[in-house]
């Protein structure tokens, strides 16, 4: 097989992955809502949270993210300032604020346990 077609092919592949990441929700309703929801204590594209405590949510895993803001929501999560935010948002409203942040570029990422994720 030659170069060209093994890089087309990783090119073609790493697409198609990069869409399916991004296929729960809408960005730029993500957008939006982060900037009424989440901008104060993460910044709108979530690269400068106002303090060191708060995480860095730009680049964050899509699942994660999720499962995070879900947990928060249900009391699973224990955090009264996130179940707060996280109680007014629709199932739609979170899969478009993880697909925003997810898609956004970040140098600083958390890498989630396997027990977070699940």
């Amino acid at each position: 097989m030659s170069a060209a077609i093994r890089i087309a092919g990783a090119l073609v592949l790493g697409l198609a992955l990069s869409q399916t990441a991004f296929a729960g929700g809408d960005v730029q309703a993500g957008k939006a809502k982060a900037a009424q929801v989440c901008a104060a204590c993460h910044s709108a594209d979530g690269t400068k949270p106002t303090t060191s405590e708060y995480p860095v949510l730009a680049g964050q895993y899509y699942e994660y993210l999720v499962r995070a803001l879900s947990d928060y929501k249900s009391g699973k999560r224990k955090n009264p300032i996130m179940q707060g935010f996280a109680s007014t948002l629709s199932q739609q409203d979170i899969e478009n604020v993880a697909t925003w942040f997810s898609s956004q570029p970040s140098s600083r990422l958390y890498t989630p346990t396997e027990s977070e994720i699940r």
